[in-house]
C-alpha cells in the first residue's frame, strides 16, 4: 500500500511539474508568429553628443528609421519590447494583470484589424519608414538575445509598429476614462451630464490619464520677435510625461540626404520625433480634453444576440481572444468575448451593452501626418497637414523663422449633428448619431499671430490663450465640437504672468516657465478655506498643523515653512478637480495624513520641502522644487521607505527653441535622467539630473558640424 502511495505521489508531483513547465513555457509557443518586413540594405551612421543624445544620419529617411530604431534600442530596449508587446497583444505576459488589461484593450478596439486595414493605404514612403523602424527594432533582437523579455516577439514589421500607434493614441484623450467604467459597471463620470456651453461650465470632462495611471499634462509658450524684445522669435516644449516607461520621452536628432532634418523628442516605438523643430519651424504639444468619445446604449433582443438598428435586428459581432496573465514564473490563459456593432466596439456589464466611438477610430493617418509634419518647410505646408485632422488629439504650439507663431485646439473632431446631447448616453437604435466624417477644420478654435505677440496652453481651455483683446470667445465654437471650458493652475499663472509682461525676453519667459506659484483659485482656493473651517481641538497634531498652512506662502519654492505640507495635501484636491471625482477629498483626513507623515519621517511639521520631494535614479538623489501643478512641474510621485516622494511624472523633456533674425535656428534642452535611462552602467543613466534640478539646459546640437565637433562616439550600423 505505502508503494502504491508514494508511486501515485509521485505521479502527481510529476504531472504538477508537467504543468508547472506547460504555464512557464505555452505563449510563446502559440503567440501568432510575427513576420519580418521585406529584406531591404539600410544604413545609418549614430553619433552621439557628450550627454549621449543620438544624432542619426542616413541617405535616405528609411536608412534613418532603422538607426533611430538601432539607437533607442542600445538605450532603452526594456521598455521598447514592451511597446513590441503591447501592439501584438501580448503585454499580460510581460506585466500581468496590468498588462493583460491593455491586451483587452487592444483586442476591444480591434488595434491589429485597424493597421492590418489602413497600413498598406498609407503613401509609400511611409511604409518604407515604418518597415526600416521595424527592420532595426529585428536586428538588434537578433543580435542581442540575452536581453529579450518574451520568446516569440520578434521579428515585427511595419504593420505591427502601425497597430501600436493605433493601440495608445486614444489614450491621449482619455478613452480609457471612458472604458474602465463600463468595463466595470460604475456610474459614469460627470462628464456624462449637461452638455457643455458657454452657460454651463462647470462640466469639464477629466483631464486624461497616462498609461502609469498619472495625470497627464504640459505647457508651452511662443513668443513673437517683436514680443521678445531681442528679434528672437522663442518657442518653449515643456511635456509633462512619466520619466520611465512606454510614454517617457526620447531625445534625438534626425537628418537624411531625402531632406529630413529634425531634432526633438519621441516615444518608444515611433520612428520619427512627435515635437521639436527643424531649420524653418517647430512645435509642440499639450493633452487637450476635448468630448472626442460617445457612448450609445444598445437596444438587445432576448437572445442577447442582435441589436436594434433603424427598426433592423443586426446581429452583434463577438469575437473570443485569449490574453496571457503572469504570475511569476508562470503565464495562465484568460479567454475573453470582445463585442463589435455599427458604431464601434462594445462593452458588456451588469446593466447591459454600451458602443463606443472615438476620434481616428479605424484611422491610421496620423503616421503619415506626424512624418509629414517633420519635413514641413513653412507654415502654409505645415497648416495644410494640420487642417486634414489626422492626428485624434492634442494642442500644437508652433512657431518659425518667419515669425510667424500659432496655436491650434487640434483633434479629430466628429462632425456631429446640432440637437442630441452628445455628453450623455445616446440612443444606440439611431444611425443619424453615427458620424462618420470630421468637422471642418475652419471651426476648431486656432490663433495665428494674435496681437498679444505670444501664445500659450496648460492644458486649458483655448480661450485663454493670447492674452485680453487676443482671446477667443467661447461663443465662436460649435458646442458639438465639445471643447472644454476649464482651467488649471498652471495656466491661470502662465496668462497672468505673460499678460503683465510688457516684453517676454529670454529672462522673462525661462522666469515663467519655472514658476512655482499657485493662484488662489480653484481647488487651491477650495482647500485652504475648507481647512481653515475645521474646528480642531487646540494642541492636537491637526490643529499645529492647519495653524501652519495658513501662514503657506502660495508657493512650492522650497523657501517657505508650510511648502512640505501644502504639497502633500494638494494634491488629493487637484486629482479630485482633474478628473471629476464624484467622492471630493476629506480636508480634515488630508490634513491628519500629510502631519503624520512629515512627523514620521522628518519629526517636524516644517521640514524643507527639498528633503521632501526628490529626484532619484540610481545612486542620484537630488532636491527638486514645483508642485503638482505649478508651471515648474513635480506631478506625481512614488513614496518611498524613508517617506521621501520620488517624484516619477512631471516635467520631463524641456526644450527652447530661438529664431533670431537673420541667424540660423539654434535650441537647447534637458531631462531628468539621461539618455539611458533603464542602463545604470550607462554613464548618460542620470547625467542630466543635476542640471535639471538647477533649471539648466543643455546645448541641441542640430546641425551637423557642432554634433561632429562635441561626439563622444561615431557607429555605423547596417542591416543584415
Amino acid at each position: 500500500m505505502k508503494k502504491w502511495l508514494a508511486r501515485l505521489g509521485w505521479v502527481v508531483l510529476s504531472l504538477l511539474v508537467v504543468m508547472l513547465i506547460g504555464l512557464m513555457t505555452w505563449e510563446p509557443l502559440f503567440a501568432t508568429r510575427g513576420t519580418a518586413p521585406k529584406a531591404t540594405d539600410y544604413r545609418a551612421e549614430i553619433i552621439r553628443d557628450e550627454f549621449g543624445v543620438p544624432h542619426i544620419y542616413g541617405d535616405t529617411d528609411a536608412d534613418v528609421a532603422f538607426g533611430v530604431a538601432i539607437a533607442h534600442a542600445q538605450d532603452d530596449f526594456f521598455t521598447l519590447q514592451d511597446v513590441v508587446a503591447m501592439s501584438r497583444g501580448r503585454y499580460g505576459a510581460i506585466a500581468g494583470e496590468d498588462g493583460a488589461a491593455v491586451d483587452y484593450v487592444y483586442h476591444l478596439l480591434d488595434a491589429r484589424g485597424t493597421a492590418r486595414r489602413q497600413f498598406t493605404s498609407l503613401p509609400a514612403d511611409t511604409q518604407a519608414l515604418f518597415n526600416a523602424y521595424a527592420a532595426g527594432l529585428n536586428q538588434y533582437a537578433a543580435e542581442h538575445p540575452a536581453e529579450l523579455k518574451l520568446g516569440s516577439l520578434f521579428p515585427v514589421n511595419g504593420e505591427d509598429v502601425a497597430a501600436g500607434f493605433a493601440l495608445r493614441q486614444p489614450f491621449f484623450f482619455g478613452l480609457n476614462n471612458i472604458i474602465q467604467p463600463l468595463v466595470a459597471g460604475e456610474p459614469m463620470r460627470p462628464e456624462y451630464g449637461p452638455a457643455i456651453t458657454p452657460a454651463n461650465p462647470q462640466q469639464p470632462g477629466p483631464l486624461p490619464v497616462g498609461e502609469d495611471g498619472a495625470l497627464a499634462g504640459s505647457n508651452a509658450f511662443a513668443v513673437s520677435a517683436e514680443k521678445s524684445g531681442e528679434a528672437t522669435t522663442r518657442l518653449v516644449s515643456n511635456a509633462h510625461q512619466p520619466w520611465r516607461g512606454g510614454v517617457a520621452w526620447y531625445e534625438l536628432v534626425v537628418e537624411s540626404g531625402e531632406g529630413w532634418h529634425f531634432a526633438g523628442a519621441n516615444f518608444p516605438g515611433s520612428p520619427y520625433p512627435f515635437l521639436g523643430h527643424n531649420e524653418n519651424l517647430g512645435w509642440t504639444n499639450t493633452v487637450n480634453r476635448p468630448d472626442l468619445v460617445d457612448v450609445y446604449k444598445l437596444e438587445m433582443d432576448e437572445s442577447g444576440k442582435n441589436y436594434r438598428l433603424d427598426g433592423k435586428w443586426l446581429p452583434l459581432e463577438e469575437k473570443s481572444v485569449r490574453l496571457a496573465v503572469r504570475y511569476g514564473p508562470v503565464s495562465v490563459p484568460v479567454w475573453m468575448t470582445v463585442y463589435h456593432s455599427k458604431h464601434g466596439p462594445v462593452i458588456k456589464n451588469d446593466n447591459g451593452f454600451y458602443a463606443i466611438r472615438y476620434a481616428g477610430i479605424d484611422d491610421l493617418g496620423q503616421l503619415d501626418a506626424y512624418y509629414r509634419l517633420n519635413k514641413a518647410k513653412d507654415l502654409a505646408e505645415w497648416t495644410s497637414i494640420m487642417a486634414r485632422m489626422d492626428v485624434p488629439s492634442t494642442n500644437f504650439i508652433y512657431a518659425d523663422a518667419a515669425d510667424n507663431i500659432a496655436y491650434i485646439y487640434n483633434a479629430s473632431f466628429p462632425k456631429r449633428k446640432v440637437g442630441p446631447d452628445w455628453r450623455g448616453i445616446l440612443p444606440g437604435d439611431d444611425s443619424s448619431l453615427i458620424w462618420t466624417e470630421k468637422a471642418d477644420f475652419a471651426d476648431v478654435p486656432q490663433y495665428l499671430n494674435p496681437s498679444s505677440g505670444w501664445v500659450f496652453n496648460a492644458n486649458n481651455n483655448p480661450f485663454k490663450a493670447a492674452g485680453p483683446g487676443s482671446d477667443l470667445s467661447p461663443d465662436s465654437v460649435a458646442p458639438e465640437l465639445g471643447v472644454e471650458l476649464n482651467s488649471t493652475n498652471r495656466a491661470r499663472r502662465a496668462w497672468k504672468l505673460m499678460s503683465e509682461a510688457a516684453t517676454i525676453d529670454r529672462q522673462t519667459l525661462e522666469a515663467i516657465k519655472y514658476d512655482q506659484a499657485y493662484e488662489r483659485a480653484g481647488y487651491v482656493d477650495q482647500m485652504l478655506d475648507e481647512i481653515a473651517a475645521l474646528s480642531l481641538r487646540k494642541g492636537t497634531l491637526e490643529h499645529r498643523a492647519q495653524r501652519l498652512l495658513g501662514t503657506w506662502d502660495l508657493t512650492a519654492d522650497n523657501v517657505g515653512r508650510a511648502d512640505a505640507l501644502a504639497l502633500l495635501i494638494l494634491r488629493e484636491y487637484m486629482s479630485a478637480e482633474y478628473q471629476n471625482k464624484l467622492e471630493q477629498p476629506s480636508p480634515e483626513g488630508q490634513l491628519g495624513d500629510a502631519a503624520r507623515h512629515l512627523m514620521t519621517h522628518f519629526g517636524r511639521l516644517d521640514p524643507p520641502m527639498s528633503q521632501v520631494l526628490r529626484l532619484r535614479q540610481g545612486e542620484v538623489d537630488l532636491p527638486l522644487d514645483g508642485g503638482s501643478d505649478t508651471l515648474r512641474a513635480s506631478t506625481t510621485w512614488d513614496v518611498d521607505d524613508d517617506g521621501r516622494l520620488s517624484v516619477k511624472h512631471g516635467d520631463s523633456f524641456v526644450m527652447f527653441v530661438e529664431w533670431e533674425q537673420g541667424k540660423p535656428v539654434r535650441s537647447q534642452s534637458i531631462q531628468p535622467f539621461g539618455s539611458a535611462t533603464t542602463r545604470p552602467d550607462s554613464p548618460h543613466y542620470s547625467d542630466q539630473s543635476t542640471l535639471f534640478i538647477q533649471h539648466r539646459l543643455k546645448p541641441v546640437h542640430f546641425w551637423r558640424v557642432d554634433a561632429e565637433r562635441n561626439a563622444v562616439s561615431r557607429k555605423t550600423v547596417t542591416s543584415r
